[in-house]
């Protein structure tokens, strides 16, 4: 009898069995402490739920449908206009489901509302994506947009009962598959009457995974509120130089990622796209800059470690050297006599660095700023990276119909002609200054998790490139750089708890017509033992006379004082083992690890007669091998 009477209900006109997918809420997107950068909340979108009508009259439909309408203007001012046709259509073929007329509406809105609601309104939940921090970080986590529109014929087999999101930018396109979940299914029966039979949910949906970044959102917030307080424009960049994390990676203007929840109006989009701060572009790591001065440690570098010069060689400085009709001057306008390395670095000197890269060469120089990660995209997770410029032979050759020249080799040495770089390249080329033997390989994801917390990808400190450099070069170069810091052009740049390595940088930028520039400064800390390297740039207005000093050194303590303890313990050297002798006394074996040997009560009397505490530990530290070894205690300590 059971199945008759499905079957009397299924060959009747107006009965229905439908199955839908209910949609999964998306996975979070967090910071490396777990702060969510995206997560999701849930809405409410106000929709018509239609009767079943004794006949199929169009005029009484769209009627019917249309004060309904009428009733929700008065409850919500994002209720949109059906037409008669889309009225009398959704009755036709979808009338068991909601016709959705709002946007989404709030918690606080759906408390108002509810109250007032009428027969054939109702208030339908739905997954909203929300982000937190709003603007913070935009360029990197993105935004999601939804997969087209409501169907409007007969019902398809499992679609979904709301419009779903997918990722349209950044992290959210970027890891769309993992952030996805799994949906359920209901099942629902109607009779020919409209009353419904059935209604069966298959399973709950299973939220997306987990996509956890590098950044730490308090170091990132921190640095897009000191680029609002020093930079109209401009960008800053930290990179763990241990592990090649990226910490911040920050572009200032940003703009608000909930504009496009649940989807940015075209007023909106327009406001962004048409402003002259460009807030869509993420100039930390699409804007391609002349790395200007702060690109000098790299042609030192290159110099000294082919052997060109000695960390003691001289060369005699002008006030400008001349390349043709071109003058190539010092920034002080005046000559410096004899410089070697470390001091010509400290005074950034343009007459010094056009001489040594002519001398080693600007293949070699080159050369080494590609190893650094200059000329190529970083290989994180970025949409729209920029590769910035390195120039080759057959580039110059192409762009300007002739070879190489002097005046080419001298204007790249210090960081200004067709040479491009982005804040991320010039804080990565840091970050293998600061390393030393290779070229930390960058991450900006950490791991994914499922849905049950379980990690199924992750991120391990490795190498992209060896730099080929040796030891005495590179200790040279970090000289001069502290220098910098100390008493040359990054004064301002200095900490009171750490020393601080840089080079301040300014540039020319952009079409001559402009007369814009750019002002950077950019290293590692701390200098004995680098851990983090970093980048900060300032992005000049037309006419407006910049300098890595006045402009960009002064954010480099605006940010890194906020983290003084954080980062002090972060660099400090790991603490001396000690081993528990309460009652015990240790002595080394034959290979020198340190063994313990019972002590009895008596024994500790011989060995203190006059009283006293007995030392409850002994420090020890580990030898090139791990192995722990006894420092040296002598009688009068141990009382």
């Amino acid at each position: 009898m059971a199945s008759a009477d499905d079957a009397s209900i299924f060959n009747r006109k107006n009965a229905r069995t439908i199955q839908l997918e209910i949609p999964a809420p998306r996975g979070q997107i967090t910071d490396r402490e777990g702060n969510p950068f995206a997560q999701n909340r849930v809405a409410y979108q106000l929709a018509v739920q239609y009767e079943q009508f004794p006949k199929e009259d169009r005029e009484a439909i769209i009627a019917w449908g249309r004060d309904r309408v009428e009733m929700a203007k008065q409850l919500s001012a994002s209720i949109r206009e059906p037409s008669d046709e889309e009225l009398f259509q959704h009755y036709r073929h979808r009338r068991w489901l909601p016709f959705y007329i709002s946007s989404h509406i709030s918690e606080e809105e759906r408390e108002k509302i509810e109250p007032k609601l009428t027969r054939g309104l109702i208030l339908q939940p739905v997954y909203q994506r929300y982000y937190p921090e709003g603007s913070v970080a935009s360029h990197i986590i993105g935004y999601t947009g939804l997969v087209g529109k409501m169907e409007t014929g007969p019902i398809n087999h499992l679609e979904p009962l709301w419009i779903e999101g997918e990722g349209r930018a950044g992290f959210e396109k970027i890891y769309d598959e993992e952030l996805k979940g799994k949906p359920a299914s209901l099942q629902m029966i109607f009779d020919e009457n409209g009353n419904r039979l059935l209604h069966d949910q298959k399973g709950r949906p299973r939220a997306g995974g987990t996509v956890v970044s590098t950044l730490n959102l308090r170091w990132q917030k921190r640095a897009e509120k000191v680029l609002d307080t020093h930079a109209r424009r401009g960008a800053m960049v930290v990179i763990d130089v241990a592990t090649g994390e990226v910490l911040v990676m920050a572009s200032k203007p940003s703009f608000d990622l909930n504009l496009w929840i649940p989807g940015i109006s075209q007023k909106d989009y327009d406001v962004l796209r048409e402003d002259s701060g460009k807030p869509l572009f993420a100039r930390a790591f699409q804007g391609a800059y002349p790395p200007a001065s702060a690109f000098k440690p790299i042609v030192a570098l290159a110099a000294l470690n082919e052997g060109t010069i000695t960390p003691d060689t001289t060369v005699y400085c002008p006030a400008f050297i001349a390349y043709g009709k071109h003058k190539l001057w010092n920034w002080s306008r005046s000559p410096y006599g004899d410089l070697s390395v470390v001091p010509a670095i400290k005074w950034s000197n343009n007459p010094w660095f056009a001489q040594v890269g002519n001398r080693v060469g600007s293949g070699v120089f080159l050369g080494l700023a590609r190893r650094l990660g200059y000329g190529t995209t970083s290989g994180l997770p970025l949409i729209g990276e920029e590769n910035g410029l390195i120039p080759t032979a057959e580039w110059v050759q192409k762009t300007y119909q002739r070879p190489i020249t002097e005046g080419d080799a001298a204007n790249w040495s210090i960081g200004q002609g067709a040479v491009l770089a982005t804040p991320l390249q010039v804080a990565q080329g840091m970050a293998g200054i600061a390393n030393g033997g290779a070229l930390p390989k960058l991450h900006l994801m950490m791991q994914v998790q499922d849905t049950y917390g379980r990690v199924i990808r992750t991120a391990q400190p490795e190498r992209r490139n060896w730099l080929g450099v040796d030891q005495v070069a590179l200790d040279a170069v970090r000289e001069g750089m502290r220098e910098v810091v100390a008493g040359g052009t990054g004064r301002s740049a200095g900490l009171s708890w750490t020393e601080v390595c840089g080079k301040t940088g300014t540039g020319q930028w952009g079409p001559e017509s402009k007369n814009q520039g750019v002002a950077w400064f950019a290293g590692f800390l701390p200098y004995d033992q680098p851990r983090l390297a970093f980048a900060c740039l300032y992005e000049g207005r037309p006419g407006q006379k910049v300098s890595g000093s006045r402009n960009a050194c002064p954010m480099v303590p605006a940010f890194f004082n906020s983290f003084e303890d954080e980062i002090s313990e972060m660099v400090a050297p790991a603490p001396k083992a000690v081993v528990v002798v309460d009652e015990l006394e240790v002595q080394e074996d034959t290979e020198g690890v340190l063994r313990a040997i019972p002590v009895s009560p008596l024994e500790l009397e011989e060995m203190f007669p006059d009283g006293g505490d007995v030392p409850a530990a002994l420090p020890v530290e580990l030898d090139d091998e791990g192995v722990p070894r006894a420092l040296p205690v002598e009688p009068g300590e141990l009382e």
